[in-house]
């Protein structure tokens, strides 16, 4: 299973794909949100693990343009910020986002989360 993961923080993405290769899941990464719908397109990953506050194009907007395009609009995508407050999380649901879940990661939760989209592997 393939996770695309889009991030800009380099010890969120140290932490968070060292912990999701540890259970067997391969993780490709994009820097911000442009980098990560070109990558979407090109590496038809089965999950798409989206940060809202991204350089040069934002989380909210590089989920609209991927839901917007066929080829790729059925991936699905959770949302991780930082920005826990209700508004934020209606506003990545209302761009296309499939869920949501907080930084920091809690493993389990986003594990079961994942597991709701995709087979996590054993």
């Amino acid at each position: 299973m393939k996770i695309l993961y889009v991030e800009d923080n380099p010890d969120n993405i140290y932490m968070l794909s060292r912990r999701l290769k540890k259970k067997g899941f391969e993780i490709i990464i994009a820097g911000d949100g442009q980098e990560g719908i070109d990558m979407a397109k090109e590496e038809r990953p089965d999950l798409i693990l989206m940060d809202l506050s991204l350089p040069t194009m934002d989380g909210w907007t590089a989920t609209e343009k991927i839901k917007g395009m066929d080829e790729i609009k059925e991936i699905p995508i959770i949302a991780l910020s930082a920005h826990a407050m209700p508004e934020h999380r209606d506003r990545a649901l209302k761009a296309g986002c499939s869920d949501y879940d907080t930084k920091p990661v809690d493993i389990k939760r986003l594990l079961g989360k994942i597991g709701q989209y995709i087979e996590v592997p054993s």
